[in-house]
């Protein structure tokens, strides 16, 4: 079983919002050519050309507002409950309010982790506005992911920097399940080190090619860090399938695939 961690619905709105320009130009895509719909085939295809089995579906909010709402998010799950989970995301300038919609989408929506980018905010994860919602987190059992490491759009890189951001939170929340996705460069040695020194950190490979895992993160998975790396793509920046390829050069034994490409996840997540 393959799960992608990490993966967007894209609607045109959302691939044309002006802060993807530096990524749609990497991927050669010209954002003015999209509908401003795009059919659930568009992602599900994506899946299917790398033989993914199921896919946590982000929405996606930031201080203008959301791009991809949770009510589509957990349309588009209700409409194929056995391919893809919904991961929430909220509104964190206004934190009561934001701890009201995540409790919605776990109970009312069935989510099952919520996902904020600490560079949109340009807010790294010790920020106060943070915190009620890791206390929600904890009593709703579900996990709180987040972006480690340089960002791709032109947009400040410190607030993904994991130490000493990730630390603290991890320090003052210990029952709170972490999932930091984009792998942490030029951090990841960092990242590393909080998911080894906790419990309930993780990583996620989303927006990497196999074959651009740092080194460090190809020994981490090859060994004691077998069950705290998942696999993800943060498509459609970049297809599952161009993340998988090259897979079999990690010298990855048959323990360490299988919970690399799916058993960590799974776990993570109650899939």
């Amino acid at each position: 079983m393959i799960v992608d961690a990490w993966i967007q619905h894209p609607t045109g709105r959302f691939l044309r919002d002006p802060m993807f320009e530096t990524l749609l130009r990497w991927r050669g895509m010209d954002p003015s050519t999209l509908p401003e719909e795009l059919p659930a085939a568009f992602t599900l295809g994506a899946l299917d050309a790398a033989k993914i089995d199921r896919a946590l579906v982000s929405a996606w909010w930031g201080p203008r507002g959301p791009l991809l709402t949770n009510d589509e998010v957990a349309a588009l799950v209700r409409a194929h409950p056995d391919r893809l989970a919904g991961v929430a995301s909220v509104d964190l300038a206004r934190p009561m309010e934001a701890v009201r919609e995540l409790r919605r989408c776990v109970r009312e929506l069935g989510m099952v982790g919520l996902r904020m980018l600490p560079w949109l905010w340009n807010l790294p994860p010790d920020d106060r506005r943070y915190y009620p919602l890791y206390a929600e987190c904890v009593e709703l059992g579900v996990p709180f992911c987040t972006q480690v490491g340089h960002t791709g759009p032109l947009a400040p890189s410190e607030p993904g920097r994991p130490i000493p951001y990730l630390d603290h939170v991890a320090l003052d929340f210990p029952e709170l399940v972490i999932v930091g996705g984009h792998v942490g460069y030029p951090w990841t040695v960092e990242m590393i080190a909080l998911a080894t020194k906790y419990p309930n950190v993780y990583i996620d490979t989303s927006a990497y090619k196999a074959t651009r895992y740092p080194p460090e993160l190809v020994s981490y998975l090859r060994g004691h860090g077998r069950r705290k790396v998942l696999f993800g793509s943060n498509f459609p920046m970049i297809t599952p399938s161009e993340c998988l390829a090259g897979l079999d050069a990690l010298g990855l034994d048959d323990e360490a695939r299988t919970l690399f490409l799916g058993g960590n996840a799974t776990r993570v997540f109650g899939l």
